[in-house]
């Protein structure tokens, strides 16, 4: 096979997963990531059917069980705190997994990973975008942040939810492929000692499909999970619904008013959401295009397919 080379718009999971197979083929690589360092940032998540089979034939288990998250299970409980119902993790290596998996990692940790495993054989670029592609017959023309242009074989989207790429090869007049399913999730950490709970996650529903959850990482934080529909939480939805993307204050005081007296650790929760560093608000939705391609780029991922975290499927 002819040396392709390539650009990779996007230093997330998909991206650096896609930079490991196509360096190991011998094909020159560039990968570039519009934050300025690589984003590690991100709360817990999983792999599951032929994800395990992949991170395996990477030669990247003995380091990925080296930073997995030891949860032992989930349980749900009422707003007492009282368990109702348990899911031990199925760690005898047949079968499905449960909803605790064999494979639990935070995401920062799985993407350094795979950017250690890549690092040495593709060229990185943080702190630069994709501005505008030139297709031509025999190759791509990128047009990055910083001015300068490139030419490529192919460039792929690996950008995300959001994808900018795929905006990029969208006619102008294209009807937005992002579908919004009405969903709020806000994640973030909370200093939290460990205790009785050790490492088990653990899931309240409340009315008006609210839902709460908390997972440990480590013996000194909690992972917090709030999610709801705000037009199942009226009168008290507003606030959410009307909050700018990325306006935190607005975004938490949205949450709060939604979460208010919800019952279990919610009141608690809400207390401590004001001082939260790492808050994020994520609106879920699923991105359908009748086509992934255009040209000589493509996307992958969230960006040409994402189908939201409702598939139950982590990262796989």
């Amino acid at each position: 096979m002819a040396k392709l080379k390539v650009l990779i718009c996007g230093a997330g999971i998909a991206g650096n997963a896609l930079a490991f197979w196509l360096s190991k083929m011998g094909h020159d690589i560039t990968v570039i990531e519009r934050f300025p360092v690589l984003r590690a940032t991100g709360l817990q998540t999983d792999l599951r059917g032929h994800g395990i089979e992949v991170m395996r034939r990477m030669g990247l288990e003995e380091l990925f069980r080296a930073k997995s998250v030891k949860e032992q299970g989930l349980e749900v409980v009422d707003r007492s705190g009282r368990r109702r119902a348990y899911f031990p993790a199925n760690r005898s290596g047949k079968g499905i997994q449960n909803f605790t998996t064999d494979f639990e990692i935070m995401r920062g940790d799985l993407c350094r990973l795979l950017y250690g495993a890549t690092v040495d054989r593709v060229k990185y670029i943080f702190g630069t975008s994709l501005e505008s592609v030139n297709d031509n017959d025999g190759f791509v023309e990128a047009v990055f942040s910083d001015g300068r242009k490139e030419t490529f074989d192919f460039i792929v989207g690996a950008d995300g939810q959001g994808s900018r790429t795929r905006r990029l090869i969208l006619d102008p007049d294209a009807a937005d492929p992002f579908h919004p399913l009405g969903v709020y999730i806000a994640y973030f950490t909370l200093p939290r000692p460990i205790g009785g709970d050790d490492y088990l996650a653990s899931v309240y529903i409340a009315s008006q499909r609210r839902f709460v959850g908390i997972r440990r990482h480590n013996t000194r934080e909690i992972q917090v999970y709030l999610a709801c529909k705000p037009d199942s939480c009226k009168p008290n939805s507003d606030r959410l619904k009307n909050a700018q993307k990325g306006d935190v204050v607005e975004e938490k005081s949205g949450f709060a008013e939604i979460f208010q007296s919800a019952g279990w650790q919610a009141d608690d929760i809400i207390k401590s959401l004001e001082h939260a560093d790492d808050f994020y608000c994520e609106r879920l939705g699923l991105v359908k295009l009748d086509c992934w391609s255009r040209g000589r780029v493509v996307l992958l991922g969230d960006a040409a397919f994402c189908p939201s975290a409702t598939t139950g499927m982590g990262t796989t």
